[in-house]
């Protein structure tokens, strides 16, 4: 029998074994799917999403007691859902919700102690929710309470939940989830272009299935599932024929939702890999490729700018900044208060650009904790071992280039680049322990006990 042969007898077992174990779930979660949505969808806004949620719940929980992080692995695909969901009269997202159930998982099952970069980025973050905790304080009201411990759970939060999963052994699967719906959704995206090019709309394609995706949300998405693809962390494992098929596609949907700030962003990730070609193995030779991308950004700009549409991005943005700063000025220390847009009266809408946006929100107390955190954040991340700090670090400085041009506050866009790197931390752990664990073994018996009666009858005994 051939090699090839074996491989694919193999696969056979171990597919006919997955559904084995597989089909009871999927009953499960299909029955309690259709039982959800037939006793929520009357009352609640998304009940067909919330009962899709519900049921992976619910199978998830049962898998808890074999897999004890299958709630947090299940929570993967969710994270980059942003579609609402009605809850008990409230709008909460798919993404917020994942999360929520996946830090529950994380704190209780996950494991510990915590790695010593883990504990600093914990403790950065630490930093930023001090500086905005005065204005809440100074402006009292409900939302910008919620938005503070919101804000903490995208960041801290999602840091844990990727840690519990790399530390555990499931830094490939996790990853592999997220970007395998982040394929998916560049899959639609392509798809929606083509029929959109077919009647002759060259304007920018966004899919509406399975939820409507605006080009910036889905931008910065396939930008995140891109990044992780090209650089394919050797304890990833993933083929290369694979990544490379993954991450044209992402880039694909990228170009065709025209999503500026996803483009640059990506850019920036493609340098950090150049910067770290001795790790990544990337040449310089692939800074080639950012001159189209470069040009792309540029002709969009420049023909928004000569078309002199006052409705359009580049002067709206112009206009929302000069709105955004007057505004700024009333409450200059501790800003307005989080998430101060949904106030009657206010400034009613998120100003579309980070800095800016936690200027208006929390004052120049408040910004000077968020370059804090960043800076603090990106540098503890460059200083770990390269074949584990650089995709945490392409993940989140693209994900604070992009924020330069548009929203940054958003569930989806904040919590996945740091659940990424916390993945990244727990998986460099993981190999840590397990080295650990080898080498004891490979250590003969008769020479650990003679090390251990040296040890003991030293000078001083």
């Amino acid at each position: 029998m051939t090699s090839t042969t074996t491989r694919r007898e193999l696969w056979r077992e171990r597919i006919a074994d997955l559904w084995a174990n597989a089909w009871r779930w999927v009953l499960a979660a299909f029955g309690a799917v259709v039982a959800t949505y037939f006793v929520l969808e009357r009352g609640f806004v998304g009940g067909a999403t919330l009962a899709i949620v519900i049921g992976g719940l619910v199978v998830a929980a049962a898998l808890t007691t074999s897999k004890p992080l299958a709630i947090a692995l299940f929570a993967m695909p969710g994270l980059l859902v942003a579609q609402r969901i009605g809850l008990g009269g409230g709008d909460l997202s798919v993404s917020d919700a994942a999360l929520a159930a996946a830090f529950g998982t994380a704190l209780l099952l996950g494991h510990r102690p915590y790695s010593k970069p883990l504990r600093q980025l914990l403790l950065i973050n630490l930093v930023y929710q001090f500086a905005t905790l005065f204005t809440v304080v100074v402006n009292p009201y409900a939302l910008n309470t919620i938005e503070w411990f919101h804000a903490w759970l995208l960041v801290s939060g999602a840091l844990i939940v990727g840690w519990a999963l790399g530390a555990a052994g499931y830094a490939r699967l996790a990853l592999s989830l997220i970007v395998f719906t982040a394929t998916l959704f560049a899959a639609f995206t392509v798809v929606a272009a083509g029929f959109q090019y077919a009647v002759g709309d060259f304007g920018p394609a966004t899919p509406t299935w399975p939820f409507p995706m605006h080009k910036n949300f889905i931008g910065t998405v396939l930008a995140f599932g891109a990044i992780i693809a090209y650089l394919n962390p050797d304890w990833v494992g993933w083929t290369k024929g694979w990544a490379r098929f993954a991450f044209v596609l992402m880039a694909a949907g990228i170009v065709v939702a025209q999503s500026r700030q996803a483009l640059i962003g990506l850019v920036a990730a493609i340098i950090i890999a150049v910067l770290r070609r001795s790790t990544t193995g990337r040449s310089r030779w692939v800074l080639l490729l950012l001159i189209p991308a470069a040009w792309l950004v540029i002709s969009m700009v420049v023909e928004q700018v000569e078309s002199q549409n006052r409705h359009n991005s580049v002067f709206q943005r112009v206009e929302w900044f000069r709105e955004v700063y007057h505004f700024w000025r009333e409450s200059p220390i501790f800003g307005h208060g989080l998430r101060y847009w949904y106030n009657p009266g206010e400034l009613g809408y998120q100003p579309p650009q980070a800095e800016l946006e936690v200027l208006a929100s929390a004052g120049v107390v408040g910004l000077i904790g968020f370059l804090v955190m960043w800076i603090g954040v990106l540098v503890v991340l460059w200083r770990v071992d390269p074949r584990f700090g650089t995709l945490a670090v392409a993940v989140l400085l693209s994900r604070f280039v992009q924020s330069q041009f548009d929203l940054f506050w958003v569930a989806v866009q904040v919590s996945v680049p740091f659940v990424v790197a916390g993945i990244c931390l727990g998986a460099m752990d993981h190999e840590r322990r397990a080295k650990e664990a080898r080498e004891e073994l490979a250590t003969p018996e008769p020479l650990a006990r003679l090390g251990a009666s040296k040890a003991g009858t030293g000078p001083g005994r």
